[in-house]
């Protein structure tokens, strides 16, 4: 456990009264200062996770540390950690002031030193001037900020956001996931955030655990969640891709719709049965000739920015293209894609042996 963990979680198991099993031997840490989601599908044990760090519920198996020092049996009132809620869970009978002071009332604050610490946990949520305003007459975006002002004003090590964003219109949640990461930034701890939205995910992250059925599927930065996702399930939750079964030939060769094709995957058995794993933004169109795939356009839908294009090739296999360039139902085309757009995923992998193969390329790659 290095200087900066702040969390750790130990083998961590959690199951209810009747036997149902929510998380399942989980491990991971977290650290000071950086911005974690929590994504996954409902009913993975995102929350649960969070209900676990905040103490509102105890593991059944395992250890969870904070700062070094377990807290399995920490009431939630003595961690210093501080929790959002979906609904924000705001007093519709106090005015902001008093809803954002409420914690501090608790714990007998003197008068002034309240409302120094409310004033400036106001400014940081830039709702300064807001103070006698009743929640009722508050906007959805300004109830949530009252809510992480709240959070803020008790000075925790760490905020934990169950999903805060999703009863806001698309326009709304755009705005805050901003002003949420900058708020971190200016803040310099830490925030683990739970949402089942992807690209709200990719969007706010320092880093990200895709849970599946109780259990971390992968984790990593952004970038690394999307470029190298781990198996089929965190590339179809990550973004959209077209996925294939292929075999890997040797080393930098692998075989998918009855060609072989130069990749930048290797550390796999000769024949190996994969899945071929392209982005539709990597697919580039091109005349049938040109193109390392000959598929037909099934289907063609604007999406503003770039064409979303379904096609197939002889083999039956449907390719998802994300292209600016527009394309006709029927036409015969070419694809065309960059070795490393090729993304190899091998069947059972674990994230160890997943980050071992993809360290042993990247050796080769700076040996080179």
């Amino acid at each position: 456990m290095s200087d900066q963990t702040i969390i750790r979680f130990e083998q961590v198991t959690k199951q209810y009264d009747d036997q149902t099993t929510v998380l399942s031997n989980v491990s991971f840490e977290i650290e000071k200062g950086k911005f974690y989601t929590l994504l996954g599908p409902s009913g993975c044990g995102k929350t649960t996770i969070l209900r676990l760090i905040a103490g509102f519920i105890e593991p059944s198996q395992g250890q969870i540390l904070f700062n070094g020092k377990v807290i399995n049996r920490i009431p939630p009132n003595e961690r210093q950690v501080n929790t959002v809620f979906q609904d924000y869970a705001l007093f519709p009978h106090l005015n902001v002031f008093e809803n954002v002071a409420f914690g501090l009332r608790i714990k007998k604050l003197k008068n002034a030193a309240i409302t120094a610490k409310v004033k400036e946990a106001l400014r940081f949520v830039n709702l300064e001037g807001y103070e006698s305003r009743n929640i009722s007459e508050m906007s959805g975006g300004q109830r949530q900020r009252v809510a992480i002002a709240r959070a803020i004003v008790n000075e925790p090590e760490v905020i934990l956001l169950d999903e805060p964003l999703s009863a806001l219109d698309l326009k709304l949640r755009t705005e805050m996931q901003y002003e949420l990461r900058e708020l971190q930034r200016r803040l310099g701890i830490t925030f683990i955030f739970v949402t089942h939205d992807q690209e709200e995910a990719l969007a706010m992250s320092d880093e990200i655990f895709v849970l599946n059925q109780g259990k971390i599927e992968q984790s990593g930065t952004p970038n690394d969640i999307y470029d190298e996702p781990i198996n089929r399930f965190v590339a179809d939750f990550i973004g959209e891709s077209n996925i294939v079964a292929g075999r890997m030939k040797q080393d930098f060769e692998v075989e998918f719709t009855g060609r072989t094709f130069e990749c930048v995957d290797q550390g796999l058995n000769r024949n190996e049965p994969v899945e071929i794993m392209i982005r539709p933004e990597d697919l580039e169109i091109t005349k049938p000739e040109q193109g390392k795939l000959k598929v037909r356009v099934d289907s063609q839908l604007f999406r503003g920015v770039h064409y979303e294009i379904s096609c197939y090739d002889e083999a039956g296999n449907e390719w998802l293209v994300h292209s600016t360039k527009k394309a006709s139902v029927g036409e015969q085309i070419g694809l065309y894609f960059d070795p490393e757009a090729i993304h190899v995923m091998r069947f059972g992998e674990t994230e160890e042996e997943f980050d071992k193969r993809l360290d042993a390329y990247s050796e080769g790659q700076d040996e080179n």
